[in-house]
């Protein structure tokens, strides 16, 4: 049976229910984290991303019908009407459903909770170009950056190779969203290459950053659980490995360590725009200068999220709690605490042992000490279980022309 909480566990007794959006691993994470404390938890998601809704913490699952935003605000209100989930509260677990939930929060406000920030707030943490704006207003380092708005300005474009293109933020699904940043090597491939953006995405979202060099070892998150910019609970982790190595659209191997100075940046950073909710702030260090430089940020639950509940910082209960009026209890994380995906780590670390960079006894001391599993759980093995073959029928998905629906992302 799910084990009620510790602090405030009478309370929750009568208290609504989650509605968690989309059924990843990410979203996983949520319905375990919540459903094990009596919570009742109900999942939405398109019909072949169902990785969630195979818990037995959730609840009930409902399938979106549409990708358009106006019909799933809709969907939403007539499911609070026919079940009655007035007060329910809303968990995102992708950009696409945070955005959803920031741009139409107002309307549905008059329904259900919120664990998301207003637009108004969201936008500078959603859009690299007001991140990185931001950023440079408050003094914390951030890589070059440049906003060509045509081909004729990326001519003219002074820079040393090589650099990425990254888009300012992902609206739709495709191949240069998904991979969160292409590299160039030198002037031809760039221009190539944009053009090619520019069949995927709008122009003017399109960004030529410098090309920090370094692999997961080198890039470290800052996760925090905030209210009005006040941080209630924070950690630090390495991505020691990360799918490709260098850019790291999703993590596979991640581990808590002590802060080695980015914890400042990201507050302040965070309290700038008055952050209530949990967010991961993603910095690498540039061997070049010593320096680290922010990357990228995530407003929302991310891919490893569950290696902080097992570090002391339930990411996801505390969330809750926020949305409930309860008091968050006092947390403290563990150093040295380890989250890893085994199903698509050890390919990855396989190319990294083969390659030399990688110690074999090194991998396997990945698995010493407390660690969190990407899917396995015992009290809930289902998941797990058929966990690689919806990843094959995600697979198969992409190779018959429907890659922009089933991707794997932190």
């Amino acid at each position: 049976m799910p084990r009620m909480p510790q602090p405030g566990g009478e309370s929750l007794r009568t208290a609504p229910g989650a509605i968690v959006l989309g059924a990843s691993y990410r979203a996983l994470g949520v319905v375990r984290s919540l459903g094990r404390r009596g919570i009742p938890v109900w999942v939405v998601t398109r019909h072949y991303d169902r990785l969630a809704s195979l818990s037995n913490y959730a609840h009930r699952t409902l399938v979106w019908r549409s990708q358009d935003h106006r019909a799933r605000v809709d969907f939403l209100k007539r499911a609070a009407s026919e079940y009655g989930l007035d007060g329910w509260v809303l968990f995102p677990t992708d950009d696409d459903t945070a955005v959803l939930l920031s741009r139409h929060r107002e309307e549905l406000r008059q329904t259900f909770r919120f664990t998301s920030l207003p637009w108004e707030s969201f936008q500078w943490l959603y859009d690299k170009r007001l991140t990185y704006a931001l950023a440079r207003r408050l003094n914390i380092s951030c890589p070059w950056t440049s906003l060509p708005k045509s081909r004729a300005e990326l001519r003219d474009l002074d820079c040393n190779f090589p650099v990425i293109l990254k888009p300012a933020f992902k609206k739709t699904e495709n191949g240069f969203t998904t991979a969160k940043a292409w590299r160039v090597n030198d002037r031809h491939s760039l221009w190539a290459r944009y053009d090619e953006a520019c069949s995927l995405v709008p122009p003017d979202t399109i960004m030529v950053q410098e090309f920090v060099p370094g692999d997961g070892e080198s890039q470290l998150s800052y996760v925090a659980v905030m209210e009005d910019g006040e941080t209630l609970g924070c950690l630090v982790a390495r991505r020691g490995r990360q799918m490709p190595m260098d850019f790291g659209r999703f993590s596979t191997y991640v581990e808590t360590v002590a802060d080695p100075g980015i914890s400042e940046s990201a507050r302040r950073l965070l309290s700038a725009v008055q952050f209530t909710g949990i967010a991961e702030v993603e910095f690498k260090r540039d061997p070049r200068t010593g320096l680290y430089q922010l990357l990228d940020i995530n407003p929302r639950v991310w891919g490893w999220h569950t290696l902080c509940g097992r570090a002391g910082i339930d990411m996801s209960y505390l969330l809750w709690c926020l949305s409930q009026g309860i008091p968050v209890p006092d947390v403290a994380a563990k150093v040295g605490v380890r989250w890893v995906w085994t199903t698509v780590d050890g390919p990855v670390a396989l190319r990294q042992v083969l390659s030399g960079k990688l110690p074999l006894r090194h991998y396997l001391r990945s698995f010493r000490g407390v660690v969190e599993h990407a899917t396995y759980a015992p009290d809930d093995p289902i998941p797990c279980l058929l966990n690689l073959p919806l990843m094959s029928y995600k697979a198969a998905l992409r190779r018959f022309g429907r890659s922009g629906q089933a991707q794997i992302e932190d």
